[in-house]
């Protein structure tokens, strides 16, 4: 049966609440699932590059279901354009244009974190500030706004998104017969829409395995 990786969020990490939902949904149906540390752990030497080689480490060259939310949907449909054992891919709210959403982010820190090599980011996972260093910004630049998978694909996304407006994702399908956009009432997190969001990718891996 079909291996799905999870890839978690920016300042993320596999003890996250959605992570941790979707694992244990799909282990219930006799899914292997795996969710790596994105950040290999060292949260401060972090790059675009750095998280495709843990997913590529992860993935093992085998046949695949990517999953990624936010950052990690991002990451997950660029690593899908690039490699064919991908067979599906699932997008919660990603962060599609991420290197300009990077930058304008952070636009008011951009020199500082030029001048410094690096800057404090609440890390979600540790509860707490790290320091990221100024390579991620450069590294994001080397990538593009909206990777071009062929795969089948499925995107969920939050109306009311205030962190990657829900349009993104609407012209992002429009231009992609490959794939679905399910728009959920929520926001960027969708935690609160765990369950309809959960029967949306059981249809998806279900028709996937016929």
């Amino acid at each position: 049966m079909t291996r799905v990786v999870y890839l978690h969020g920016f300042a993320s990490g596999p003890q996250s609440s959605k992570a941790g939902f979707f694992s244990a949904k799909l282990r219930e149906c006799g899914v292997e699932v795996e969710i790596p540390r994105l950040d290999g752990g060292d949260f401060e030497g972090l790059t675009i590059a750095g998280q495709l080689a843990v997913i590529e480490k992860a993935v093992g060259g085998r046949p695949v279901v990517l999953m990624g939310s936010s950052l990690g949907g991002y990451l997950a449909a660029l690593y899908a354009a690039r490699h064919a054992e991908v067979e599906r891919v699932v997008l919660l709210a990603p962060a599609f244009h991420f290197p300009q959403r990077l930058r304008e982010r952070y636009a008011a820190d951009l020199e500082r974190w030029e001048r410094e090599g690096s800057i404090a980011v609440y890390h979600y996972a540790y509860q707490e500030e790290r320091r990221l260093g100024y390579q991620f910004l450069v590294d994001a630049g080397l990538y593009e706004d909206e990777p071009d998978f062929n795969q089948p694909g499925l995107v969920i996304h939050g109306r009311g998104d205030p962190v990657v407006p829900v349009g993104v994702s609407q012209a992002f399908a429009e231009g992609h017969r490959n794939v679905t956009l399910r728009v959920m009432e929520s926001g960027h997190e969708l935690t609160d829409v765990l369950e309809p969001m959960w029967e949306e990718v059981r249809r998806f891996l279900a028709d996937e395995r016929g």
